[in-house]
């Protein structure tokens, strides 16, 4: 999996670079298959700094968190959070759509030998 950090209005040091690295890098436990995650920080207005986290996953699945804070590391913090509760609704509704097509499969294949003993 791919991070790239780009900043808007202004530079970041690579310690906070790293940081905020190892806190996106964190999603994929949540999601395994995650190709990549941007991350954009714009710190045109410094008391009040924005992120947005672009977490890219397979099969074109897109999730996008903004979040806006006093402080840079409270915006990453609540960008993160978004990000994980897209994520796992998401990860939630495939593993339904995979339960409720097992369940199908047994009911079809179910009809389809009919009762037994007849």
């Amino acid at each position: 999996m791919q991070v790239k950090i780009s900043t808007r209005h202004g530079q970041l040091s690579d310690s906070t670079q790293e940081t905020i690295t190892g806190k996106v890098q964190r999603l994929a436990r949540i999601f395994e298959r995650l190709t990549a995650i941007g991350v954009t920080v714009d710190l045109e207005d410094r008391e009040a700094p924005s992120v947005d986290i672009n977490v890219s996953a397979e099969h074109k699945h897109d999730f996008v968190a903004t979040e806006r804070a006093p402080s840079l590391m409270t915006a990453v913090d609540g960008a993160i959070h978004k990000a994980e509760q897209q994520l796992r609704k998401y990860k939630e509704r495939i593993q339904q759509h995979h339960r409720d097509l097992g369940s199908r499969r047994q009911e079809e294949e179910a009809s389809q030998t009919g009762p037994e003993g007849i």
